[in-house]
């Protein structure tokens, strides 16, 4: 499948169903493409209301490195969603375990919107391992290997 901005396979309810994350650390708008046993592809409009730009940096607002791999790892969790039917109330989350060979090649700021791909590349047992690619535009701004595990949610005393 062809993703394309004008395309919407999953709004935010729908995210926010499958990932327990919320704001201001949800960082996924929509999912634009999805292609079964294969890759996403979703998108992240960056405001300058964004909670991170109070301080990083005032006078230059620019979005933070580990902020981009994160929204690919939100990707990664919405994908294995969706291939595994997990919902955030399942009893089981989604974590970001590992990551590999991460560039960044361009500078985030407010106005961009991020386009989040990522490749499924193999599982075994709960780990799961992609590429993921964050463009704005035509230009890469950042792309890593991705390794993500999924655990039983042990929310101790505090969550009960």
């Amino acid at each position: 499948m062809r993703a394309t901005v004008n395309n919407t396979i999953f709004d935010i309810r729908e995210i926010m169903g499958m990932l327990a994350h919320r704001y201001p650390f949800l960082l996924v708008d929509r999912v634009i493409g999805y292609e079964p046993g294969k890759s996403m592809t979703a998108l992240k409009n960056v405001t300058m209301n964004e909670h991170f730009f109070l301080g990083h940096f005032p006078g230059l607002p620019t979005m933070p490195g580990v902020l981009m791999v994160e929204a690919m790892a939100q990707v990664c969790g919405l994908y294995t969603c969706q291939e595994t039917g997990l919902r955030a109330n399942s009893g089981k989350i989604f974590y970001f375990a590992a990551i590999e060979e991460c560039r960044f090649k361009r500078i985030v700021v407010p106005g961009d919107q991020l386009i989040l791909k990522i490749e499924f590349e193999k599982q075994k047992r709960t780990v799961y391992k992609f590429k993921g690619t964050v463009h704005v535009g035509d230009e890469i701004a950042c792309e890593a290997g991705l390794t993500c595990v999924i655990k039983d949610v042990d929310r101790g005393e505090e969550g009960k």
